[in-house]
């Protein structure tokens, strides 16, 4: 391992992220607004950008909500952009991406924040990670290398009773990611974490 460091993951419950920083001898903490599901002495429950302003770190790892953000959630965009809730999450996004720390990673699905601020650094999917699924995931880093690639694995989708995929309009193969959120009562938490194979590879490449 190389020298303990001081690791803040924004947006974080599960703590799967922080754990894997743990189990590798660094001082990792989670911040989320909700309990978290892991070590409560490794917990912020507040706010993470009142956090950032009495704490310091050397490394931030954070996961906005990407509710108003990302392109899934198009239809709504007209709504969420008068009534402000868009501007919100572009708002928050922006400042974790800002925050004074050295060396910072932001994640969020495909969305706006491709063009309201940048491409990302690079775009990982799980089954670079171990994970037979599909879900896309957007990285803009600050100080960090880009993360590179475990266990790849090939990829699955969604099968129907006969072992066939569904399929939209279009021929294209639904991810069981999409189908899951349909029947789970806490959605929202539940795709919101992080799988642990791309959590260990931050954990291995994104340290000093």
């Amino acid at each position: 391992m190389n020298k303990k460091i001081r690791i803040i993951v924004g947006c974080e419950f599960s703590q799967v992220v922080t754990k894997a920083f743990r189990d590798r001898g660094h001082e990792a903490f989670s911040c989320d607004i909700l309990p978290t599901e892991g070590n409560p002495n490794w917990h912020f429950q507040e706010d993470i950008l009142k956090l950032l302003k009495k704490e310091k770190f050397d490394l931030g790892i954070f996961f906005p909500p990407c509710t108003h953000l990302a392109s899934s959630g198009a239809r709504w965009f007209k709504e969420k952009r008068k009534d402000g809730r868009q501007q919100q999450g572009i708002d928050f996004f922006m400042k974790l991406i800002n925050a004074p720390i050295e060396k910072i990673a932001v994640e969020n699905p495909i969305g706006i924040m491709s063009t309201i601020y940048r491409k990302p650094d690079q775009i990982i999917q799980p089954w670079m990670f171990g994970h037979n699924e599909t879900k896309a995931t957007c990285l803009w880093l600050k100080g960090l290398s880009i993360l590179k690639p475990e266990n790849i694995v090939e990829p699955d989708y969604m099968r129907k009773a006969d072992g066939s995929y569904y399929k939209d309009k279009k021929g294209k193969r639904y991810s069981r990611i999409h189908f899951m959120s349909r029947n789970i009562k806490d959605r929202g938490k539940e795709r919101s974490r992080t799988y642990q194979g791309i959590s260990n590879a931050i954990a291995n490449q994104w340290n000093f």
